[in-house]
């Protein structure tokens, strides 16, 4: 096992600037644990602009940091207490006294001094890119799509307030998505590759767990219910989802890692893509005990969606088992099934209420790469027995095949994309079928599903990785109708 290398930094710390970051960064790298501690508002008198406790939030919300605390006591004080392997303070105090030489010295510790690199630039850009409040400027509702189905946005707040009503089981496979940021070095001199070195990384829950996640974030009662392996990525999920308010059923199948799936980015663009994962189909035994999960929660919902990432989580024999139930508990179903590769088959979900493949992957199920969309969307309908279809059109919008008066009429309308600058286009097709699924749950039409469900997907690309959604930033769009 390891020994833990512990390194302890001290400070004010008042405002975390990229001078701050690059001392912590290099103390990480000197050990396992980094420590640091900050001096109480007693101690620092006037050099203490902002209040400890903010001070102490800030130390602890950055990733290198384990462990932060205030002290009201000297430094030499606390080195005695916690014996640290390493100081490490800034390279300005090099040639000054430095009370901590002492108490490291009578037991071997060491005393470093440096202001770390200067390679922030990417890392300030991902961070803002992550973190920053959504850009209102580019997000434009469709007044003429308003007027054609006399939608008001009174009544999409209406509805958007009825979410809070539902009580949703989310099933499908769950995914990591890790987000790492990297410095470019140049290039190689012994082959034409690019060299970057990682300094930071942000995980987020995606996949189905983003689905169940953004549905609590609208204000549902989730219940999400998945297959993951028996791993640190595990803990994430659970940890995540139980932050973001979701009720999670997470069964361990130690014969597959909990996927991850890494993107390496430099200066706001994606280098690579790494995903770690099987696709194999789970077993009969963790089929029955997912269909017993849904089983225990079912007479609970509204409203059930598939989310499926074809990794083996869904397979058929479990699908219309739990379509079976639902149908006979009078349960409205949605379902989504995105096909990375040729795998995958959104028909397979029958009996959907309203179902969200892209064109590829409707022309996959269809094997029709021939007919106009319409005609496409028509086939599939019919094949899946579906309601409703949202096709998803990437940066062209959304087609709507739309079920009037119980399938003796079929309407066809568009609605354009509604972010003109979208940062990240991961995990628009995810906040669109929940949002869209949770307005037809609500009482809302296919019209009006559709609209939030842009509206969702436009405000999921504004940022970069997964942030589950919120009604707030809804309702600041829909207040400017």
């Amino acid at each position: 096992m390891m020994k833990v290398k512990k390194v302890l930094v001290s400070g004010h710390f008042n405002i975390l600037h990229p001078g701050h970051l690059r001392l912590l960064r290099f103390a990480k790298n000197c050990g396992t644990h980094l420590i640091v501690a900050i001096y109480s508002d007693k101690i620092s008198g006037e050099a203490a602009h902002v209040p400890e406790k903010l001070r102490l939030e800030g130390l602890e919300s950055n990733s290198w940091v384990n462990e932060a605390f205030i002290i009201n006591e000297s430094i030499t004080d606390v080195i005695d207490r916690i014996r640290p392997d390493i100081v490490v303070k800034g390279k300005e105090h090099e040639n000054s006294y430095n009370a901590e030489l002492a108490a490291l010295e009578s037991y071997g510790g060491q005393l470093l001094f440096s202001s770390g690199e200067t390679i922030f630039s990417s890392l300030d850009l991902l961070r803002k890119e992550f973190y920053d409040p959504l850009d209102k400027t580019v997000i434009n509702l469709p007044d003429d799509y308003f007027f054609r189905h006399d939608i008001l946005p009174n009544r999409l707040k209406e509805i958007l307030e009825n979410f809070q009503k539902l009580k949703v089981c989310v099933i499908g496979d769950f995914i990591a998505d890790e987000y790492i940021t990297c410095q470019p070095l140049g290039m190689s001199q012994e082959d034409p590759t690019i060299v970057v070195t990682p300094i930071d990384s942000t995980r987020f829950i995606g996949g189905a767990g983003i689905v169940a996640a953004h549905g609590a974030g609208l204000g549902a009662e989730v219940h999400f219910i998945s297959i993951t392996g028996l791993d640190s990525t595990r803990e994430f999920a659970k940890n995540e989802l139980e932050k973001a308010g979701v009720n999670s059923y997470l069964i361990g199948d130690d014969s597959r890692p909990t996927t991850l799936k890494q993107r390496f980015r430099s200066k706001g663009k994606t280098l690579l893509r790494v995903s770690h994962l099987h696709q194999n189909a789970i077993n009969i035994k963790l089929q029955d005990q997912v269909f017993e999960q849904v089983e225990s929660v079912i007479n609970q919902c509204n409203l059930l969606i598939f989310s499926d990432f074809n990794y083996g989580c869904l397979p058929q024999p479990l699908v219309d088992r739990i379509i079976n139930l639902a149908n006979s508990k009078g349960v409205m179903m949605a379902a989504d099934s995105q096909s990375s590769s040729q795998m995958g088959d959104i028909s397979r979900f029958h009996s959907m209420s309203l179902i969200t493949p892209t064109e590829r992957e409707a022309r996959l199920a269809t094997r029709n790469h021939e007919d106009g969309l319409v005609i496409m969307a028509e086939k599939l309908r019919q094949m899946s027995s579906a309601n409703n279809v949202l096709l998803k059109l990437g940066e062209e919008g959304l087609l709507i095949h739309a079920n009037i008066e119980n399938g003796e009429e079929w309407l066809t309308d568009r609605i354009g994309a509604l972010n003109s600058s979208p940062k990240d286009v991961a995990g628009a097709g995810d906040s669109l079928l929940i949002a869209s699924a949770l307005t037809l749950a609500s009482g809302g039409n296919i019209w009006e599903a559709a609209l939030m469900g842009s509206l969702a997907a436009a405000i999921q690309v504004s940022r970069v990785g997964n942030t589950p959604l919120k009604a707030s930033e809804f309702l600041y769009e829909l207040e400017g109708k």
